[in-house]
This record gives structure tokens, C-alpha cells and sequence, in this order.
């Protein structure tokens, strides 16, 4: 059995983006239009700048798929860059450059450490590979795991509870509508923070600045027991956490009560357990789904802050990675937000995790073996206890 693993490539300007996912079981059934709709859900959201209006994200899948089953083998996908008919010539793998060089770097972004470190003294070396497009194909890969996971009764949804400094009221917010069809730009459950919320978008935009947030995912329906307290490379959470720090501009991670532990009594944060009709039950999830790194069957509640944009139209004070003299940092086609699009990524690098986890657990060369073993491990629990 092989781990559920995978790797993208591809640059923000070139001819594509690629994915390549090994380990799914054979006879997962697929939707390429459930692909292509958490693809378009990436690139939606009040504040996104004009690069989402050249591009069109779809899905191509080019093995590992036959007659809507998986194989068992590597899926491989591809999403085409519309918008390298105009970089071609800047973006050419081989041949002499043209076009000017970006040696401007941008504070908070990637450009002066991975130039430094890659002996470029082209910041467009780091740049491409660096964006946040990266994620379309981390999306596309979370796409096909959130359908696995759908299938043995799990749902990954998100949805974003702060924006520029802007919360949202839990108490206006039914959870368990979030994950429904919504008219929301900006993938918030209160109308009345999301009023707020664009209003500061707004002003950030005449501004040139930027702005960051918080989103929260949320995993229904997980078996206890994922993850082991054995090894510290095992723990699920940290998994987790290190998966959502991975997206880009992500800056902070908490699960279930999180940082807000530190502050309170053991009394106020421990989830008690009752019984009824013989099964364990809690009336709270401050754990956020998770004990001694392993899941507890509660819901996972997991909540990210991404920072703003390093991209101002305003742009700051830098230097030149080549005359090393002091400017103003370059200036990159930007969103002024993109909270809502980072809490699509985060439910797919979750439901990447999970699905990893479930594969770990019971076995992945086959959906019936899988679900079998998911069975049994189930009625095991329900019978000891």
C-alpha cells in the first residue's frame, strides 16, 4: 500500500499547472464538474484583483481516471494559463530572455530570500513558482480528496470569520448551513460582519493596500481513532496545522479553542464526557476534534490567519536585488483580498490530510475493502463501548 501523497509544478505565467495524487484506492467514483466547481469557488470573492477575470480554471485529467473510476494508479490534472499567450516570450523555457528583469523585491514575499538563496538575480525565477496560482492545483488534488471523503460520510466546508479586523457574531451563525449553496462574496455567514467586511475592502483598495483575515474549516462525520499519540511525526493535528501553514501568506493556526487555552482554567477548556445509552457524548468541542493528537469523532474545527497581501499598489520601501541599492518594492497584478480564496485552499489541504489519514488507517488499493474496514472499525467501537 502506498502513501497518499502529491506534488504540483508549474509557474503563475507559464503554459500550465500540474498535479500529480498516488495512493487514492481504485473505484473512487469522480465528478469532474465537482473539481471545476471548488476550482471557480478559488478564484470568486469580493476583493480579488484582475487576474481572475483572464483565467477560467478547469481541470483536465490526464491518467488515473477511467469511465469516472479511479484506477489506483497516479492521477495526473492539468489547468492551462490562459493568460501565457501574453508571456510567452518572458516565460520561454528555452532561448534568450526577453523582457525586463524584476529585481525590486517585495517585503513579505518570497523574492529576496529565494533569490538569495537560488542565485538569481531575476526575481521573476521566484516569483512564478511562488504565487499563490500555485494553489489552483491544490484545490484541484483537495477537490478529488473532499469527494473520497464524501463518499465514507465526510464533509470538509469552510467559511470566513474575520477580514481586515472585521469578526463575524457566532451567534448569528447557524454552523450547520455552512457548506450550503450561498450567495456570499466572500464566504461569510453573517451578513451583517460581510456589509463590514467589504466596506474595509473598499477603502483598502482606494488605498493601494491590502488586507488578511481568519477562515475556519470545518470536518463533519471523521471516525475517531485517526492519527496516533505514539510518535510525534503521527499526531494528526500537527499534520494539520502544518498542512494549513504551508498555504501561502498563512501566518497562524489554531484548533478548537486554540490560543484562547492559554488564557483560561482547565475547567473552562476540557470537553467533559456523559454517557447516553451507552455512548459517549460532549456538550462542548474546545478540543476542536482532537486529543492526544489523534481524532475523538468530534468535529474538526480548525481556523487559519493569513496575512495581507505582500503586493501593494502602494507599494513599500525595498532593494534592488541587483544594483543593491534601496527602492520601492515591484508592483505584480494583486487582489486586494483574498481570505475567501485561501478558505477554499484550507479545506483542501485538509481534506488532503484527512483523506491521507484514512488511507494510513484502513488500507487504500480498494473503495470495497476500504469501506469493509471502515465498517468493522466502526461497529468494534460502538461494541466496546
Amino acid at each position: 500500500m502506498s502513501e497518499l501523497r502529491f506534488m504540483t509544478a508549474g509557474e503563475s505565467h507559464g503554459p500550465c499547472l500540474t498535479a500529480i495524487i498516488e495512493g487514492l484506492p481504485a473505484g473512487l467514483s469522480l465528478n469532474a464538474d465537482a473539481i471545476n466547481r471548488d476550482l471557480a469557488r478559488r478564484q470568486q470573492g469580493y476583493g480579488r484583483g484582475g487576474r481572475m477575470k483572464i483565467e477560467t480554471d478547469k481541470a483536465d485529467v490526464l491518467s488515473g481516471v477511467r469511465f469516472n473510476e479511479t484506477l489506483g494508479g497516479p492521477i495526473a490534472l492539468r489547468v492551462v494559463n490562459r493568460d501565457f499567450a501574453n508571456w510567452g516570450a518572458r516565460m520561454a523555457a528555452f532561448g534568450a530572455q526577453t523582457g525586463p528583469m524584476v529585481t525590486a523585491a517585495r517585503p513579505g514575499h518570497a523574492d529576496f530570500t529565494g533569490a538569495c538563496k537560488y542565485a538569481r538575480k531575476d526575481v521573476r525565477d521566484i516569483l512564478e513558482r511562488s504565487s499563490a496560482r500555485e494553489t489552483t492545483m491544490r484545490v484541484a488534488v483537495g477537490a478529488i480528496c473532499k469527494e473520497f471523503l464524501h463518499v465514507l460520510g465526510m464533509e470538509v466546508v469552510s467559511h470566513v470569520v474575520t477580514v481586515g479586523g472585521v469578526s463575524v457574531d457566532a451567534a448569528k451563525i447557524d454552523r450547520a448551513a455552512i457548506g450550503t449553496e450561498t450567495c456570499s462574496e466572500l464566504n461569510c455567514y453573517d451578513r451583517d460582519a460581510e456589509v463590514r467586511m467589504k466596506q474595509k475592502i473598499d477603502e483598502a483598495r482606494k488605498a493601494g493596500d491590502t488586507l488578511g483575515g481568519v477562515f475556519e474549516v470545518i470536518v463533519r462525520g471523521v471516525p475517531a481513532g485517526l492519527g496516533s499519540h505514539i510518535q510525534w511525526d503521527k499526531r494528526l493535528d500537527g499534520k494539520l496545522a502544518g498542512a494549513l501553514m504551508s498555504i501561502q501568506a498563512i501566518k497562524g493556526v489554531e484548533i478548537g479553542a486554540g490560543f484562547a487555552c492559554g488564557f483560561l482554567p482547565g475547567s473552562a477548556v476540557h470537553d467533559e464526557m456523559f454517557l447516553k445509552d451507552g455512548m459517549v457524548y460532549r456538550k462542548t468541542n474546545r478540543a476542536g476534534g482532537f486529543e492526544g493528537g489523534m481524532t475523538n469523532g468530534e468535529e474538526i474545527v480548525v481556523r487559519a490567519a493569513m496575512k495581507p497581501i505582500p503586493t501593494l499598489m502602494t507599494p513599500l520601501h525595498s532593494v534592488d536585488v541587483a544594483s543593491h541599492e534601496e527602492v520601492l518594492a515591484s508592483r505584480e497584478r494583486s487582489d486586494t483580498c483574498a481570505v475567501p480564496a485561501a478558505s477554499v485552499v484550507g479545506e483542501a489541504m485538509t481534506a488532503f490530510v484527512i483523506a491521507q489519514a484514512i488511507c494510513e488507517k484502513f488500507g487504500a488499493d480498494a473503495m470495497v475493502d476500504l469501506r469493509k474496514a471502515i465498517h468493522f472499525y466502526k461497529a468494534r467501537i460502538e461494541r466496546d463501548w
